[in-house]
């Protein structure tokens, strides 16, 4: 499903939108039902937050932008910590309303922010995965969603001119060119799996995931979501 990398060198507004639209749909019936236990256990990826706390969180940041409400500090540590306690009185199910009406409305304003909130659909996804393994669920960092979240990171990492990387996937017809596009520096080079370089990126744990090769680059430098 993956396209060739010149494509991806151009941004398609709607892939954001895409994105939320499929892990809604595969990330809402897998909650629907939990009881309080599974909403309570702690997720990996987010020492201090259990799986309730990250789910309120990304309900919070979608609803700011359907509402476009962005005020000053917003999506800083402080201002994800005052959302989750305002959503403390909440019912889980409130919580997961909310959480599929942001991935339902919130695309087309993702659009045409014209790439500046890109990276906020791509944090969803991503934190879709920290959920399924804080629950023990299969398909972390995979799934429907992968290829288009391989591409949104393509998008991102060219958008912000992170370091070069050229990415051989064991699960993509096409190699994946991430990163500065300008020739400039040579690029790194990661041969693996999809969920594990979605890993590298996000500064995930690795545990569990495939065996892998990176090359001119450290692991850490990949991080786009510890600037």
């Amino acid at each position: 499903m993956t396209t060739p990398a010149d494509v991806r060198n151009v941004r398609d507004p709607e892939l954001p939108g895409r994105l939320l639209t499929v892990e809604r749909d595969a990330l809402i019936p897998l909650l629907r039902g939990r009881n309080d236990a599974d909403f309570a256990l702690p997720v990996p990826a987010c020492p201090a937050w259990t799986v309730r706390d990250v789910l309120a969180h990304c309900s919070a940041a979608l609803s700011r932008v359907v509402e476009s409400r962005f005020e000053e500090g917003v999506f800083s540590p402080e201002s994800n910590e005052r959302d989750i306690a305002e959503r403390a009185g909440w019912t889980h199910a409130r919580v997961m309303d909310e959480l599929e009406h942001g991935m339902t409305e919130a695309g087309p304003l993702i659009a045409r922010a014209g790439g500046l909130l890109d990276v906020l659909a791509l944090g969803e996804w991503v934190h879709a995965g920290d959920v399924r393994v804080a629950l023990g669920e299969p398909g972390a960092y995979a799934g429907a969603g992968l290829p288009y979240a391989l591409d949104l990171l393509g998008q991102v990492t060219i958008r912000r001119k992170h370091l070069p990387l050229h990415a051989d996937l064991d699960d993509a017809d096409e190699p994946l060119r991430l990163g500065d596009t300008t020739g400039e520096r040579p690029p790194a080079r990661f041969i693996g799996d999809g969920p594990t370089l979605v890993r590298l990126y996000a500064g995930r744990p690795l545990d569990g995931a495939a065996s892998y090769e990176l090359a001119g680059v450290e692991a850490a430098e990949l991080n786009i979501f510890g600037d």
